[in-house]
């Protein structure tokens, strides 16, 4: 149901019309924009055609609506994670070359894990992630690095949250977590052998700043089979370098 007029801002509504769109679905309809921001369709319709003549939203050929490249472009220009990126590419080139899989870049988002940059393969093994994509901290080895070295209070709100199990081997008990993410530090890495897929398996570092700070993850996903750990120094090779182009420069948080 459209939400009641409670002397919110146009902007906002603006955003809401903004997050309405997914890394799988960039495009929709007025109609399934105005449900997902709960808005009646004539204040939706209103703001995207304002949205559309700063560039901010465009329209298809079907009128359908979509990310304009205006938005695109502020954001990539202003990113926080830009600097992330550009310290990590040579790396994930790389690292990417040597396990022949996907290798991907991810900061914490919340209880997501939002990654920012992944390289793939025609035959690569079967991964949900994308570029801007997200995924569940509790589910993914990425996420796991994360909250292993999250403050507590972050790591408790997670255990709070409904977590969703993707397979047989997905964790969704705090006690098991808990568990898990000790591991991780002890360990240095996060090992999860089909915990988003069956025939997958996510193995995932920690990139740290100047201030030793946790900021990211660099994360590989190979086959679910004996040599998935054959990919463990590379990974953890590619991290150390990522992190000693971070500490060379001026400290800042990519999130």
């Amino acid at each position: 149901m459209p939400r009641t007029a409670t002397g919110e801002s146009s902007i906002a509504r603006a955003a809401r019309i903004i997050a309405a769109f997914t890394a799988d679905e960039t495009s929709l309809t007025v109609t399934e924009i105005a449900q997902r921001a709960e808005l009646h369709v004539a204040t939706t319709s209103r703001l995207i055609a304002e949205l559309t003549t700063h560039g901010l939203l465009a329209r298809g050929p079907d009128r359908d609506v979509r990310i304009g490249v205006r938005l695109w472009e502020l954001a990539s220009r202003a990113s926080p994670v830009s600097s992330l990126r550009d310290a990590a590419m040579p790396y994930l080139e790389d690292l990417h070359a040597v396990v022949g899989h996907h290798a991907q870049l991810s900061v914490l988002d919340g209880h997501d894990v939002l990654f920012v940059e992944r390289l793939s393969a025609r035959d690569a093994v079967v991964n949900y992630s994308q570029i801007a994509g997200r995924l569940p901290v509790h589910a993914s080895s990425s996420g796991h690095v994360l909250l292993a070295h999250a403050p507590l209070e972050a790591r408790e709100r997670v255990l709070q949250q409904p977590m969703p199990r993707y397979t047989a081997a997905t964790i969704t008990t705090p006690d098991r977590l808990d568990r898990a993410w000790a591991a991780v530090r002890r360990h240095g890495y996060a090992l999860l052998p089909g915990h988003v897929h069956e025939d997958a398996t996510g193995i995932a570092v920690p990139i740290r700043t100047t201030l030793n700070e946790v900021v990211a993850s660099l994360s590989i996903i190979v086959p679910n089979d004996d040599h998935a750990q054959a990919g463990i120094p590379a990974l953890l090779a590619a991290a150390r370098g990522i992190t000693r182009t971070l500490t060379n420069q001026p400290a800042t948080r990519p999130h």
